[in-house]
Order: C-alpha cells, then sequence, then structure tokens
C-alpha cells in the first residue's frame, strides 16, 4: 500500500535532486575559487559546462539503482536518510573512478565541498519536504488513497491507528465495516463504522474506496475467501493482513518461494548487511573505546580494590539476544555479598514481570562506587563483552535470569535484537524510567526502527545523559 502512494513524489524527488546536485557542483566550484584553502591555482579549473549535465545524470543513475525512490523509504525518516547518504557516498565514488582515469587535473577540494554540499542540500530538503506535507501543503504531490478497513477487532483497530499517522502521505483511512455492523459515528481508533458487509461493494462505488484491507481473525477464514472473490470484479484493491500480531515477536517478514508465501514470524529483527553494519561499527567503535577508555578503567579498578575488600570485577550472568545466558562484566561498585539482597530491590506490577528499582542512597554502594554509577565507569568493561560479540553498543539492557523468568511472550520481543550497553530507554531516563512497560516500549521502538543512525544518535545522547547523571544510582 505504502508502494503505490504517489509515483508524482518519486518524480519529483528525482528532479529536484538531479537540480540540487547540479546547484552543489556549481557552488563547490566558487567556494574552490573563492576560500582561501589548498594548493594554488595558476590556471583555471579544469571544469567543462557538460559536468552540469553529466554529474547529475550519474548521480540519477546511481540513485535509481539504489532504489532511492521507493516510496515505502521516502516515508522512513531514518532509512532514508541512511539511503541518501549510502547512494551520495556510492555515486561520488563512481566520479571519483571518472575522474582519475579521464581527468586527473580536477580538483580534489573541489570535488570534497561537493560532496558534503550535495549531502546537506539533498537532507535537508527531505526534511523541508516532509514538513511541507504535513502541514498541508504541496499535497499535489502525494496521490490521496481512500482506505476501507474491514474488521473492527483489534488487529482492524490497531491498523487503523497506524494508518492514521500517515494522512500527510495520502492514505485516507474512512472507517469500518464488519458482519452485521450498524453505522456509527463514534467507531473505533478514532474511525466510523460504516456498516455491515452485505452493503460493501455498493459502498465501494459509493465512496471511490481505492484500497479495502481485511484485518478478519483466522477463525473466520471462509468468510475472508468469500469476501476477496467477491470483490475481484470491483475497481479496488484488496490486501489481507494475517492475524498473526500476537506470535510475531519483532518485524515479520515475508519471502516467495516457488509462489507461495511465507510469512517469518520470530527471526532476527537485524539480519542481512544491516547485521554486517552493526557488527563491523560495534568492533571499529567499540575497540577504539577500549583503548581509550583502558587508563580509566585500570584507574577505577585500582580504586576499587583499595576501597574496599573483594573482587574487581564481577561476572554477573544475563540474557542476551534470542534468549541466550552470557556473563556481563562490570566493576564492583558495592560491598562484597551484597547481591545476595538485590531482589528485595524489585516492585511488582501486576501480571508483568517485577521491575528491578535502583534507589538513590542504597547501602551497599560503596562510597568509589557512588562516584563509578554517577559516570557509568562501571559499565565500561562490558566494551570486552561487545568485542567478543555478546553485546552491541546500542539496545536494549541484558536483563537478569530470575527476571527473565517471569516475563511473557510480549516481553520477550526485546531480545530480538544484541543486547547493548545503552539504549533508547536509558537516554530517556535511566532508572527514573521505573515503569516497566515504557521501558518496554521503548525497547521496542528501537527494534522497530533500528538503524546505524538511531545508533549514533542514542550514543550521542548517551554522553549528555552521562554528563547529567540524572537516575544514575
Amino acid at each position: 500500500m505504502l508502494k503505490r502512494i504517489s509515483v508524482r513524489l518519486s518524480l519529483f524527488l528525482l528532479t529536484s535532486d538531479a537540480l540540487l546536485t547540479a546547484l552543489a557542483l556549481h557552488l563547490a566550484k566558487l567556494l574552490r575559487l573563492t576560500l582561501p584553502f589548498g594548493v594554488h591555482l595558476d590556471g583555471p579549473l579544469a571544469f567543462g559546462p557538460w559536468l552540469y549535465v553529466f554529474v547529475p545524470a550519474l548521480w540519477m543513475l546511481v540513485f535509481l539503482s539504489q532504489r532511492l525512490y521507493d516510496t515505502r523509504r521516502v516515508l522512513r525518516y531514518l532509512e532514508d536518510v541512511e539511503s541518501v547518504w549510502s547512494a551520495v557516498t556510492y555515486a561520488t565514488l563512481v566520479f571519483a573512478g571518472v575522474a582519475y582515469l579521464f581527468f586527473r587535473e580536477f580538483s580534489r577540494l573541489l570535488f570534497f565541498y561537493f560532496y558534503v554540499l550535495d549531502l546537506l542540500f539533498l537532507l535537508g530538503w527531505r526534511v523541508l519536504l516532509r514538513e511541507m506535507l504535513r502541514l498541508g501543503l504541496g499535497r499535489w504531490l502525494v496521490e490521496p488513497r481512500r482506505v476501507l478497513i474491514v474488521g473492527t477487532g483489534a488487529l482492524g483497530q490497531q491498523l487503523g491507528q497506524a494508518l492514521q499517522a500517515y494522512r500527510w502521505a495520502g492514505l485516507d483511512p474512512i472507517g469500518y465495516m464488519d458482519e452485521a455492523q450498524e453505522p456509527r459515528a463514534e467507531g473505533c481508533a478514532g474511525l466510523p463504522v460504516l456498516g455491515g458487509l452485505a452493503e460493501i461493494e455498493s459502498f465501494i462505488s459509493r465512496c471511490h474506496v481505492d484500497e479495502v484491507v481485511v484485518t478478519l481473525s483466522p477463525d473466520r477464514h471462509e468468510l475472508v475467501r468469500e469476501l476477496v472473490l467477491h470483490l475481484q470484479h470491483v475497481p479496488v484493491n484488496v490486501r489481507v493482513v494475517p492475524d498473526l500480531v500476537d506470535l510475531v515477536f519483532a518485524r515479520a517478514t515475508v519471502e516467495e518461494v516457488a509462489g507461495i508465501p511465507i510469512i517469518g514470524l520470530r527471526e532476527p529483527a537485524i539480519e542481512g548487511t544491516d547485521r554486517v553494519i552493526k557488527r563491523l561499527f560495534d568492533l571499529v567503535v567499540g575497540g577504539l573505546a577500549l583503548v581509550f577508555f583502558s587508563p580509566v578503567i585500570m584507574a577505577a579498578a585500582l580504586a576499587v580494590r583499595l576501597d574496599s575488600p573483594g573482587p574487581v570485577l564481577l561476572r554477573q550472568k544475563r540474557i542476551g539476544e534470542g534468549g541466550r545466558p552470557f556473563y556481563m562484566l562490570k566493576l564492583r561498585t558495592m560491598y562484597q555479598g551484597a547481591e545476595a539482597e538485590e531482589r528485595k530491590l524489585v516492585q511488582e506490577q501486576g501480571a508483568g514481570p517485577p521491575t528491578f528499582i535502583k534507589r538513590p542512597g542504597d547501602p551497599r554502594i560503596t562510597r568509589v562506587g557512588r562516584i563509578l554509577r554517577r559516570f557509568s565507569i562501571d559499565e565500561l568493561p562490558q566494551l570486552i563483552n561487545v568485542l567478543w560479540g555478546e553485546m552491541s553498543l546500542v539496545g536494549p539492557r541484558p536483563e537478569l535470569p530470575w527476571l527473565v523468568e517471569r516475563y511473557g511472550p510480549h516481553h520477550r520481543k526485546r531480545f530480538a535484537v544484541p543486547q547493548g550497553m545503552t539504549g533508547w530507554w536509558q537516554v530517556n531516563g535511566r532508572s527514573d524510567r521505573a515503569d516497566y512497560a515504557l521501558r518496554l516500549e521503548d525497547d521496542l521502538y528501537y527494534i522497530r526502527n533500528w538503524s546505524i543512525w538511531l545508533d549514533l544518535r542514542i550514543l550521542w545522547m548517551t554522553v549528555g545523559a552521562v554528563l547529567r547523571g540524572k537516575g544514575a544510582y
């Protein structure tokens, strides 16, 4: 459905990207001639007017080959940013190869200016365009699509709420229809109930419906089959949402084998190229961080040794990705034997798992331990876990096994990605965010929206969270 939102939007982006790329090239030329950097030019720049045609054309070919204008990407900002950055970098490398072979006198500094300006223009333009669409400007770019939802159950209501968030992109959920339903304005999830299924064909024609999405439960399989067959001769797109939401632990995947669609319900949320990128990021940044912070870790270890008796390093059993146990490393911040009392710090929360509550002034924490916790220095040995592949720099925090035993199926979704040293809920309150439901929602937000850019954002926010020290007990 997102795929068909608008061809006009994709063509408009393609054209504007070509024009902005030509503008970036021209400004890069002016900067090279104006700014007092680089080797002094004795003659004119090796810069023919044909470049204003060749470079945008090359960019468009690369962008199209990278599927940059797939509307599903355009509607997801973080994914779109990552795609633009990758495509511009790839196109620049291709251009560099052409310039090296045929135009070696081409200015390298001009090349750098062009790359930076092009990235800024294309990313900034996408931010501006998105905000224009949200404000109702430029609606001619998106093809309006009226969506009728069949089924007023929990899945249908969840879909209705999700579609309303995409109104700016042209999707217009108009309401629900279900078996033997009377029309009512209050409806479900903020949308009206428009009547029963007996009237669906006439309603589609009368109200110019573009999409029908069926969300009926599996026990109504025969009704779904009859409805889909009945609508075959009506000029409308029919889609079926399988009612498997309770079984899906993270992102469902769909693949085809010999024409048979297969839905994956419990797979790693980050896999393939994304998994390789995340692992390389952990290895490079984690390795550099371990080298950089090694003097801090050694000084902290010495302070722990001098402050109180007991081991310097703790190996605490935690649950990692996929529910696999491992031993997480930490500098000891409590008096020896204090772990035996940790179950007293849990707070029951009804039917869900208890929440482990950290409180300021905990008498079990040593003098040095308070300082280490204040600046999260006790967590630095986990960089070794990251390099071993047991953890990631960013992800949901690894949980204690005896707390995981109380998890329900919904809570186990947080183990669909590598567990991390820092995460979305940590940078949004740390230990002050005591409500487990809020923590879980933060973890699921991260899983649903993962990208390397989100990891970088969380790491940057972690620096501020550590310096503020709020919630660090």
